[in-house]
């Protein structure tokens, strides 16, 4: 049975101070969903955050990493090191990554062997842009990037893999695909799955949708039999928003 995941992607926000207020006030709040919680606050800030929720029910994950173990790579942060600090879990191949570092279909590829070759599971992202969408290409563009980046893996790895549909039209705008829009993708993108790897696959994969979800549109958006969960921006930096999504379970 797959699991119902709740992601806060913190991006370049917050000092240690603000990190610190944040994850306080977090956990003032009431849970009542059984979904898992995660929240991804900066490099400078995950052992601060690690060390503080280590005993409590939300999960610090990385938002990035480096495919290489070690070497002459200024600036960047490899699996082993996230491992050596209690991270389990990378946010791989965000739409902001990919549009703002070029990252590629490619270098995200050896990225996701490095997180499974360390046994961290992967939130994979991943979606198209406006032009995409208002050309009808969508479905096209969705399945290379999933294609490109992981039909390489056998199976078995898709047990430590979820994946996040972020059409990117709809990260930090306002707009916000239609619930019908984002399980129609939802279930393209199992289906995707399924004719590449089974249905036992497909339908054990957790699939989030990440796009302006906020406390008002989160319940009819996770009621869509193929949306998982969520990985949530902006409404991730507001512990009481956050946990009004956490909740819409």
């Amino acid at each position: 049975m797959r699991k119902n995941i709740v992601a806060g992607n913190w991006k370049m926000n917050n000092d240690l101070a603000q990190t610190e207020t944040l994850i306080t006030d977090l956990l003032k709040q009431t849970k009542t969903s059984d979904a898992e919680v995660m929240i991804a606050p900066t490099f400078t800030n995950l052992w601060h955050a690690f060390q503080s929720l280590r005993q409590e029910n939300i999960e610090v994950i990385a938002q990035n990493m480096h495919f290489a173990e070690n070497g002459a790579y200024t600036g960047e942060i490899s699996a082993s090191m996230l491992k050596s600090i209690g991270i389990q879990t990378v946010i791989l191949g965000h739409s902001e990554r990919r549009a703002y570092f070029n990252e590629t279909d490619a270098s995200l590829a050896k990225k996701v062997d490095a997180a499974l070759a360390n046994d961290m599971r992967t939130i994979f992202c991943f979606g198209e842009e406006l032009a995409d969408r208002k050309a009808g290409i969508e479905e096209a563009v969705v399945e290379s990037q999933i294609k490109n980046a992981l039909f390489h893996l056998d199976a078995e790895a898709f047990k430590n893999i979820v994946l996040a549909y972020e059409p990117v039209w709809a990260i930090g705008t306002g707009e916000t695909a239609s619930p019908e829009q984002a399980q129609d993708m939802h279930a393209f993108i199992r289906k995707t799955l399924a004719n590449k790897y089974g249905n036992a696959v497909s339908d054990s994969v957790s699939i989030l949708y990440g796009g302006s979800v906020k406390p008002n549109n989160a319940k009819e958006i996770f009621g869509k039999p193929d949306v998982d969960g969520g990985l949530i921006g902006g409404a991730a930096l507001k512990a009481e928003d956050f946990y009004a999504i956490v909740n819409a379970f």
